[in-house]
């Protein structure tokens, strides 16, 4: 389904759940799921918490075909006097299609247990071993039975989710440049949070799609000056290049830090449930640092943060995946530009540049940066803050990574 055929659906489901939402009755069989392993859980660092392995009755190869990091924990921004009859409508973007699908719910943030008594994909119930409720515990998450529901490649999905009595703190994705509903007895509300819901999973079909790529970055992942409802930002215009033969998870975070906590949990800490826990990961691309350099207080030795990068990519090899660096961006002009941190990031990419920190370098800065005023931006990519990119330049981006390559069709590997 092309991509702007999503909307069309999204309209039908909002139009023709509503009433069916509202009317469920609360629902009294409640389940409680945990993480992957409960060793494994009670030894990461805070504020990590590890996907939880599928249900005992499911099998076959599962794939993300989008995910969202976890970011922060927010005061319920849309209570309703009655909660019952309050229902979410996350709208996302798929990469590949398929025939069965599974989701990942989220309570990392939350205080307090979290009651999820109805969740629908594309209007279709689904089950938390075989319990149509769940109730997932604070820091925790759950992962869904898998349900019978066409999935399209390229193409919007609706999850539906109730939660009855929950008061917050919301575990939420904001900054999502996608539009998503709640709803309750006084109307509709758009959002642009993804709240809850961090994965959906797709297996079965004709997929020719034999891995999954993770995007592991901050704004200039998660598509900060892009075209709200265009699905332009980098791994998705990459996942259109792939044609269905990848798939392409997006962990980016608006303002995410490698070293320090700022904007969600710091990429040191989230690397495992992000990126190492996403199903069928085998390629993950890194593109942070420039928040450590760039944000407040500012880090202003570039060899923690390189050593850093070597961390994750050593991480990613003890689990067999391929790791892909980006070199960091121009972003002279930007109120946060300083000399010191120019400095800095020049030393990071001389670095990634040399090798040894990852298998592969995509040239981020090389590409985009003004061939003139090799600090700043090229115009035409720039989405006017000197920092982040427009539509243009994160389609440059995406054309950056070999296809070929990824996929093996060729063995070859081009320089960049």
């Amino acid at each position: 389904m092309p991509r702007r055929q999503g909307y069309a659906l999204l309209i039908a489901l909002v139009a023709g759940t509503a009433a069916l939402a509202a009317a469920v009755a609360f629902a009294g069989s409640l389940l409680f799921t945990g993480d992957r392993a409960t060793a494994a859980a009670t030894t990461a660092p805070r504020g990590v918490a590890h996907n939880p392995a599928a249900p005992a009755h499911s099998s076959g190869h599962w794939l993300a075909t989008w995910a969202a990091a976890p970011v922060r924990g927010v005061a319920d921004p849309a209570q309703a006097e009655d909660q019952r009859r309050r229902v979410i409508r996350n709208v996302v973007h798929t990469s590949i299609g398929g025939t069965e699908a599974r989701v990942t719910l989220s309570n990392l943030f939350g205080t307090q247990p979290l009651l999820i008594d109805r969740v629908t994909v594309n209007t279709r119930p689904v089950t938390f071993r075989g319990a149509s409720s769940v109730t997932v515990a604070a820091g925790r998450q759950t992962v869904s039975d898998a349900v019978a529901v066409p999935v399209a490649a390229d193409a919007d999905l609706v999850v539906t989710l109730r939660t009855p009595t929950a008061h917050g703190p919301v575990t939420t994705h904001p900054n999502s440049h996608q539009t998503s509903y709640t709803e309750d007895e006084r109307g509709t509300w758009a959002t642009t949070q993804w709240r809850y819901l961090t994965t959906v999973d797709v297996r079965g079909g004709d997929t020719r799609a034999t891995g999954t790529l993770v995007a592991f970055g901050d704004s200039l992942t998660a598509g900060t000056g892009t075209t709200t409802d265009a699905n332009t930002r980098w791994p998705d215009v990459l996942a259109d290049r792939l044609h269905g033969a990848y798939a392409v998870a997006n962990q980016g975070i608006g303002g995410n830090r490698l070293l320090r906590e700022g904007t969600g949990p710091r990429a040191l800490d989230r690397f495992e449930r992000d990126a190492l826990g996403v199903s069928g990961a085998k390629t993950v691309v890194i593109a942070l640092g420039i928040n450590d350099i760039q944000a407040l207080p500012r880090e202003t030795d570039p060899e923690r943060i390189t050593d850093a990068l070597r961390d994750l990519t050593r991480r990613a090899h003890a689990r067999g995946l391929k790791v892909i660096g980006a070199t960091l961006m121009p972003y002279r002009g930007s109120a946060a530009w300083t000399a010191g941190g120019e400095q800095v990031r020049q030393h990071v990419n001389a670095e990634i540049r040399a090798g040894g920190i990852f298998d592969e370098v995509l040239d981020f800065d090389r590409s985009l940066r003004d061939p003139a005023h090799p600090r700043q931006l090229r115009a035409p990519y720039d989405s006017g803050d000197h920092l982040h990119l427009n539509d243009a330049g994160y389609a440059r981006l995406a054309g950056l990574l070999d296809v070929d390559t990824l996929t093996g069709a060729r063995t070859a590997v081009d320089a960049l």
